[in-house]
């Protein structure tokens, strides 16, 4: 039987190695974890921690290599006390079993018994995993015989993993319609701006999760895109680079990239409701009859960015580090020892670039944020859509509820080939939408087609 355990890894074999206590920057948590899991784990609130302290716990090093083997530091317990704070999360440990250095034929080895992804075991992360906690307790102890009683005496004991529920996801759902109409009555019944701006974003499935193209993961929890983020970045700008020429800023390249569908750290918001419930309702034919929905963003004029923010830089420029390069980024550390850390300067290498007068002071409590930016109105598919976007950070994670600074409401999107019609009525079509020859084309096609004649 499959159980929920906690798995937490370190590069820094010292903050493993005889701790009594763990703490593990916001950025990193729940990586690595199935999607369905994590969707309820997101806002880290006490009924999260709460859950997170009944989980059977992996306290692990990185693993390491020496001679065709490979070796990871292993500690088998509970955690107690979690608690949570605007950088990272606490909690108290209690060994049960200590493995010690664990020796492993290889690093495949060491991924088999672990049940989990070749890169988990390379990266500093916290994890809420499923698996075969038995299974793995009892390879750990063939591995380290002299472990063997204590791992038998637990597995004995039937503590072989946690039977509480994992939290649920949290929506703030408002109304739910199936016309235009309701639709803006839904809009009219909400409260004043309050010196807010209002921003919206349709997804065709209410199941999507609000997070961008290059955040995105498998549904083991393992990523699609990030770790190659760089790559991807670079080999467009190879392949094209022409079209970039007059982009400023690293935010602008991955606007044009973005609107040209390569996965980038930005979510596409838009300014105008209707465009949002167009996006709501249109998509794959197999998705027309799932309900929808329409995000709403409300967000406070003094926290709205402008692409050449000093902040959007920070953020827009992760995309430019490797892989290797993110992982090393600790955000629990203060500004002036972040800032002497190496990749705070491969970093700052790359903001400089593109702005020359850049102060070495990043701040590293920006890097992990999640932040609404106005772009420039010059991408062709950005003016009809009253563009902005959310910019995420390292790490950006962004709760259904909402964050400090931003408030999230929705609303629920039913009968859509009906609400399509109503639209395209209003001149809100693909051909609107999506100002470009080809889509034009499309609509055009799909309007002007015939219907089979009857027998």
């Amino acid at each position: 039987m499959a159980n929920n355990f906690n798995y937490i890894s370190f590069g820094n074999i010292d903050l493993v190695n005889n701790v009594t206590q763990v703490g593990m920057s916001r950025s990193r948590m729940f990586e690595y974890t199935p999607v369905d899991l994590a969707n309820g784990l997101e806002g880290l609130d006490g009924e999260v921690l709460a859950f997170l302290t009944t989980l059977p716990t992996f306290l692990c090093s990185e693993v390491s290599r020496a001679n065709g083997a490979a070796a990871m530091h292993v500690r088998f317990g509970m955690l107690s006390n979690a608690r949570a704070d605007r950088k990272e999360v606490v909690a108290d440990f209690k060994p049960i079993v200590e493995f010690g250095e664990v020796t492993f034929a290889d690093v495949e080895d060491a991924t088999e018994v672990f049940q989990g992804d070749g890169f988990q075991i390379y990266r500093t992360h916290w994890a809420v995993r499923e698996g075969e906690l038995g299974q793995i307790l009892k390879a750990l102890a063939k591995r380290k015989p002299e472990c063997a009683r204590e791992v038998s005496a637990f597995l004995n004991a039937e503590q072989t993993g946690s039977d509480a529920p994992p939290p649920e996801r949290k929506k703030n759902i408002i109304a739910s319609i199936n016309d235009v109409e309701g639709f803006l009555g839904a809009l009219q019944r909400l409260r004043p701006r309050d010196e807010a701006e209002i921003f919206y974003r349709g997804h065709e499935d209410a199941n999507f999760d609000l997070t961008p193209s290059v955040l995105r993961k498998w549904p083991d929890g393992s990523w699609q895109f990030l770790q190659s983020e760089d790559r991807l970045t670079k080999e467009l700008l190879i392949a094209h680079y022409e079209e970039f020429q007059n982009d400023q800023y690293c935010f602008d390249r991955l606007v044009r990239m973005q609107h040209f569908g390569l996965p980038t750290r930005l979510l596409d918001i838009s300014g105008n409701p209707l465009i949002a419930l167009f996006f709501a309702c249109c998509g794959q034919e197999e998705t027309m009859e799932n309900p929808g929905e329409v995000i709403i963003f409300r967000v406070p004029e003094a926290k709205i960015k402008y692409y050449d923010s000093d902040t959007v830089s920070c953020l827009a420029n992760l995309s430019n580090l490797s892989d290797e390069q993110k992982n090393k980024i600790d955000l629990t550390l203060d500004i002036d020892a972040f800032n002497k850390t190496e990749v705070a300067g491969k970093l700052l290498h790359h903001i400089k670039s593109e702005k020359g007068f850049f102060e070495a002071r990043i701040n590293p409590d920006h890097l992990g944020s999640i932040i609404c930016v106005k772009a420039k109105q010059t991408n062709a598919r950005i003016k009809p859509q009253s563009g902005a976007f959310l910019l995420y950070g390292h790490g950006g994670l962004l709760p259904e509820s909402g964050q400090d600074g931003m408030e999230i409401s929705r609303i629920t999107v039913t009968n859509k080939k009906h609400i399509l019609i109503q639209l395209n009525a209003l001149s809100i079509n693909a051909t609107t939408v999506y100002p470009s020859i080809d889509q034009t084309a499309e609509h055009v096609k799909s309007r002007y087609r015939h219907a089979p004649r009857t027998p």
